[in-house]
């Protein structure tokens, strides 16, 4: 253990001015806001050459440890430490040995309401804004426990002469000291290489770190010493993280869902259709409903034309169709999703105008031709990212109509709660750029959307679940009014 982190786990009552000097202590002396109880762990038993798989930073013994008492004066100090440890570059979403983010601990013991939650989103915000222009310029990452000498910190050994009789005394002249050996219970590796194909990680030493203090039920304090789900990322190559792979692999249409025939990655799946309907229903929100009841023959104004970006399973395309588009594109690339539309007579429908190919290529053509525009457009495509929205908006700004809507399924960072609030925020910030202002509806996700008929999960024919937030933020996004 060090003694940064036993400062995270606030030993003492109240929370004052007193922990904010100690923690600058550490920090100026060169302890990384980011220093691991796994990397103390290991220096402590000169376990060399083991990378460890999981991550637990002060941060995450500040979530767990953080009292539910918290009085006004405390909340302020808990506040001002975590904005000092972000000043000195503590992460926002390493997960620690239950595969846990700071925030998703919050989440789990019912304390979202915490300005120190809104501090986790933002301080995400902020990582994600700064790494694409570190992207951009083609800088260097160092990270900030590279090259980290732990035996200049010195070894702490307690001295209860020194501090009163008692461990948990904080004191401004602490030692710099970051390890701790008399808390070691262990002495093996808190990450075993062979552990890295499945296993029970979480050692002893590393449990003791997310004892709450008494304040929770004991089921929460159980969930706590759960095994950790550890999902390993797939290949850059791998259908799900690679367009071109991803047009390249076939796929399975079955009952309720399109995959990946070999993988069973999950393109799309029945449960969305809900919301799908949102998307369809936005589409059509900018249209003066009554003037198109009263042009009805006539072409100019009482046109109607949407655009949906990847047809999937056609859910969407066939809530479009119930409310008779004057034209309804579909952009599609996918060979087997092509050739299902074909036998499902969506090329011969004649309100249907059919892109074959990526949109990249396809829109691109549009905005050339300058003599198409669209009053709602709808994005959901497969094995695309962030960064492929981002250039889709490019196209957007110059395809829509002035009183068109654009909307999308929101499943940006969806298998984390936290993640999921930052990409909210992210998308207004970069969708204002485009002078598109981007409301968010809440509907809720209930759990038993995602069981079948046999009460078995439908995650369970999948490779692997792609939602877990309790709330769906629809987006709506129009041009701003100026």
């Amino acid at each position: 253990m060090s003694d940064l982190h036993d400062l995270c786990k606030f030993p003492q009552r109240p929370i004052s001015e007193e922990y904010i000097a100690n923690l600058n202590h550490y920090l100026r002396n060169g302890i990384p806001a980011t220093y691991t109880v796994e990397e103390a762990y290991n220096y402590i038993n000169g376990i060399e050459d083991v990378e460890p798989l999981t991550t637990t930073t002060p941060l995450h013994l500040i979530c767990t440890h953080v009292p539910l008492d918290l009085s006004e004066d405390e909340q302020n100090i808990v506040n001002q430490f975590v904005d000092i440890l972000f000043e000195y570059g503590a992460g926002w979403s390493f997960t620690d040995v239950n595969n846990e983010t700071p925030g998703c601990i919050l989440i789990r013991r019912g304390l979202k309401q915490l300005p120190l939650y809104q501090k986790i989103v933002d301080a995400g915000v902020r990582a994600e804004l700064v790494l694409r222009k570190v992207t951009e310029f083609d800088m260097e990452v160092i990270e900030d426990t590279d090259g980290v000498k732990h035996e200049e910190f010195g070894e702490l050994e307690y001295n209860n002469s020194n501090n009163n009789g008692s461990s948990n005394n904080i004191d401004s002249s602490t030692s710099d000291c970051v390890c701790e050996k008399n808390d070691v219970k262990n002495e093996e590796p808190i990450i075993k290489v062979e552990q890295q194909k499945g296993g029970d990680i979480l050692a002893d030493s590393i449990k003791e770190e997310f004892e709450t203090n008494g304040n929770e039920d004991e089921k929460a304090v159980d969930d706590v010493y759960g095994k950790p789900s550890i999902e390993v990322d797939d290949d850059i190559n791998a259908p799900s993280q690679n367009q071109v792979s991803y047009l390249d692999t076939k796929l399975e249409y079955t009952e309720d869902a399109l995959v990946t025939k070999d993988r069973r990655d999950g393109v799309m799946m029945a449960w969305e259709s809900d919301i799908m309907q949102l998307g369809a229903d936005a589409l059509f929100s900018g249209v003066d409903n009554e003037k198109r009841e009263e042009d009805s023959g006539k072409v100019q104004d009482s046109e109607v034309t949407v655009l949906n970006i990847g047809f999937g399973m056609g859910i969407i395309d066939r809530m479009i169709q119930s409310k008779n588009p004057t034209k309804h594109y579909i952009c599609e690339a996918h060979p087997d999703v092509l050739n299902k539309m074909k036998k499902d007579g969506w090329f011969d429908k004649a309100n249907v105008v059919v892109l074959s190919g990526r949109w990249q290529d396809e829109l691109d053509k549009l905005l050339s031709l300058g003599n198409t525009f669209f009053d709602g457009i709808y994005y959901d495509t497969f094995s695309e990212h962030y960064l492929d929205m981002l250039e889709l908006f490019d196209y957007v700004v110059g395809l829509l109509k002035p009183n068109g809507v654009f909307s999308f399924f929101n499943g940006l960072g969806a298998d984390r709660e936290v993640i999921y609030e930052v990409y909210k925020k992210l998308v207004s910030i970069d969708l204002e750029n485009y002078g598109l202002q981007c409301e968010f509806q809440e509907f809720p996700v209930p759990k038993d959307l995602f069981m079948n008929n046999e009460d078995k999960s439908i995650w369970d024919d999948v490779k692997r679940s792609y939602w877990s937030c309790p709330t769906y933020y629809h987006p709506v996004a129009k041009f701003m009014d100026f």
